[in-house]
């Protein structure tokens, strides 16, 4: 496999596709068009046990492209309700990756609000499932611009938990969570720096760790070998092209 041209788009989606590499048979969720593709180029690689749905009702055999369909038809394997992924969810059997507003050092996410909870200035989706979906399985991120509106030191709201003694309380146990993956489109991060605050895992290319820091609300932990972000290969991006023949991806995270 070889590298070939690529997007900045195609490269955060092939680097998120990385967060769900070795979850064997478990759902993996992408909500919105990066999260969506990059789960469906996980089962496409290196995660070909994934249970895939067609982001409708139903369990599929291969993932569904985005857009529309011209005359595709889901290769559909079973009934999936709303009901079942509850199921899943809290026995643990699922890994999502969302699109938070705002997101701090300790992984705490937010879809709610911004401003003052009591009279915010702006009202955004509410919680829905993102707080059942921090205490039941694994959750990644995916941010389309990486600014210091989104990378704050404190949500407005905590939609999502993450691992802040101040939140839990003393003596919570905390190691039934995991919050694996951040990619935005700057940088790739997870949550192994001190007190499993955010990290530096790469960088895309062109892009230094200070320019990282610099678009962060917060103190961004970095080790000393902070590598680059790797690059698609030509296979992968064939892969995506099948994936979404009419260039959605092209909008999924910000130049």
């Amino acid at each position: 496999m070889t590298e070939s041209s690529h997007s900045l788009a195609e490269l955060c989606i092939v680097a998120a596709a990385e967060a769900w590499r070795g979850d064997g048979e478990i759902l993996a969720s992408g909500i919105g068009v990066g999260p969506r593709l990059a789960a469906g180029l996980a089962w496409r690689t290196h995660s070909p046990d994934l249970m895939m749905t067609d982001s409708e009702s139903v369990l599929v055999s291969e993932p569904v492209p985005v857009g529309p369909r011209d005359g595709y038809r889901p290769k559909v394997e079973g009934w999936m309700p709303f009901r079942r992924v509850f199921d899943l969810l809290w026995s643990g059997r699922r890994h999502a990756m969302t699109m938070p507003t705002q997101i701090d050092r300790h992984g705490n996410s937010n879809i709610s609000l911004i401003g003052d909870p009591a009279k915010p200035k702006v009202q955004l989706l509410g919680a829905r499932g993102i707080p059942g979906n921090t205490i039941n399985h694994t959750c990644s991120f995916f941010v389309p611009n990486h600014n210091p509106r989104c990378f704050v030191e404190r949500v407005d709201m905590a939609s999502g938990v993450g691992y802040d003694d101040a939140r839990w309380g003393e003596g919570v146990r905390r190691d039934f969570m995991e919050l694996r993956l951040v990619v935005s489109n700057l940088a790739v991060m997870d949550f192994n720096g001190p007190d499993k605050t955010m990290r530096i895992v790469s960088t895309h290319p062109g892009v230094t760790v200070d320019q990282v820091r610099e678009q962060t609300g917060f103190e961004l932990h970095a080790d000393a070998d902070v590598g680059e972000t790797p690059a698609p290969t030509a296979e992968q991006l064939e892969l995506l092209q099948q994936l979404d023949p009419h260039g959605q991806r092209s909008g999924a995270v910000a130049a």
